[in-house]
């Protein structure tokens, strides 16, 4: 056990210290600290000249752009691990170590997950002035930086279990940032369009008080109603689509974090609007509703508040955390049967040493 750990800690020391030496390394920290500086001062200054009311809004803000920093930067860090050793030809030399194929897959995946969290660890300091100047809570803050730790961490293994299984690091690293996008923005298409390809029939039922009831001024004087109106259309059907958007990073985000709201329920964050928002889908529409303005007691349809959505629904972050969990897990083992040696077949052009 101890000698399977040296190893693994031998090839994280080895892949950050390469990436230590590196300027283009430090230089892409200093620019998302400056991205990171200006975003925190615009959303302070847009909410109300650092009113108390504005840092829930700004730290959950923040924790999304680092988020989005960390899509965005962990692909390169993490779709070349592999193959770019092979193409150097310094891979097979660890292969004919002692150096198992888990041991190497899983050294590389905790390098690439490090690196990436360097960006998480240059967003603190203004997480903790968004907190500071708003009376952010502190459970949203930890539960916010957990989640990101651990999504940082699936985009990592989908890298690294990508550069093990496509030959050539350009190609990897594309095929990572397509995986990103489609968990990012392709569920939330999928999701739109999914809604619409599956409409349902709904009927509208309107009753309203007739012509005649009105006076010059508009007042109702004689409270005579028209016959109903019902009118028939396709709406589009979400509550089965809701595992989609559990798929989505952001969403998994935003659900898991404690939702902050006013006294009349409305959200007082980003985290909590997304989350309600989610929440919403999975509870279906009501397909036939009656409105009435003479009798509104027969009216159905209400809207639900934040309490009620939330108590009838599933939390959507357990079934997305799953979901990439298993994700990251099947990308680490097919990069562990591509590293194994001896090898049986190789791609056309490979190198081998």
């Amino acid at each position: 056990m101890r000698s399977a750990t040296l190893a693994v800690g031998t090839i994280v020391d080895l892949e950050l210290r390469q990436r230590v030496r590196s300027t283009a390394w430090y230089v892409l920290l200093g620019v998302c600290a400056v991205l990171l500086l200006a975003v925190t001062l615009l959303l302070l200054a847009t909410a109300g000249v650092f009113g108390r009311e504005g840092g829930p809004q700004a730290v959950s803000a923040i924790v999304f752009f680092v988020l989005l920093l960390g899509t965005l930067v962990t692909p390169a860090l993490s779709g070349g691990a592999i193959n770019g050793d092979r193409d150097a030809g310094t891979l097979a030399t660890t292969q004919v170590t002692l150096i198992r194929g888990w041991q190497l897959v899983l050294g590389k995946f905790l390098a690439a997950w490090t690196a990436s969290l360097a960006f998480l660890v240059v967003a603190l300091p203004f997480l903790l002035v968004a907190a500071v100047f708003g009376g952010a809570d502190l459970g949203v803050m930890l539960t916010a930086l957990a989640v990101t730790v651990l999504e940082l961490g699936v985009i990592a293994a989908v890298g690294v279990g990508l550069s093990a299984v496509i030959a050539r690091p350009i190609f990897s690293v594309v095929t990572t940032y397509l995986v990103v996008a489609a968990l990012s923005i392709g569920t939330l298409v999928a999701f739109g369009l999914g809604g619409l390809a599956f409409p349902t029939k709904a009927t509208s039922t309107y009753e309203s008080y007739s012509q005649s009831a009105f006076d010059a001024d508009g007042n109702v004087v004689d409270p005579v109603c028209d016959p109903p109106v019902t009118t028939t259309s396709d709406v589009p059907t979400y509550d089965h689509l809701w595992g989609i958007l559990a798929a989505n990073p952001y969403v998994v985000l935003a659900d898991a974090v404690p939702g902050r709201y006013d006294a009349q329920g409305y959200p007082r964050d980003a985290f909590a609007a997304v989350k309600i928002g989610v929440r919403s889908a999975q509870i279906p529409q009501d397909r036939d509703t009656y409105t009435s303005d003479c009798n509104p007691s027969r009216n159905t349809g209400s809207s639900l508040s934040s309490t009620q959505i939330l108590e009838r629904t599933v939390p959507t972050w357990t079934v997305g955390l799953l979901i990439h969990l298993v994700l990251a897990l099947a990308a680490l083992l097919a990069a562990v049967r591509a590293v194994r040696t001896p090898a049986r077949r190789l791609a056309r052009g490979t190198r081998i040493a």
